[in-house]
């Protein structure tokens, strides 16, 4: 079933970073992964504008986004989004639907 991984990432060096969206991409891929929301600016419908960059990746699975996260090739990407560039929380579930969780 498939898994999300949420990423929450307060951007300190736009131009640095460039260096971790490029890599980030391939890694993503090499897992099956893909971008659901990456960086877009949100419409606020309540509450207040926190300024974080957000992306959410759609993984076929939980294992697969784990794996994703502990691989070799996104660890190097990471190595680019080290402090001071930015500082991230990432966050991963599983779909409601494989959580066995009706609306």
């Amino acid at each position: 079933m498939p898994a999300l991984l949420l990423a929450r990432v307060r951007v300190n060096d736009p131009e640095a970073y460039k260096d971790y969206i490029a890599r980030s991409g391939p890694a993503v891929a090499a897992f099956g992964g893909r971008f659901i929301v990456r960086g877009t600016s949100p419409v606020v419908l309540e509450g207040a504008d926190d300024g974080l960059r957000t992306v959410i990746v759609e993984f076929p699975d939980m294992e697969t986004a784990r794996r994703f996260h502990a691989s070799a090739q996104y660890a190097e990407a990471r190595h680019f989004r080290a402090p001071p560039v930015a500082e991230a929380t990432f966050l991963v579930f599983e779909t409601a639907t494989a959580a066995g969780e009706a609306e």
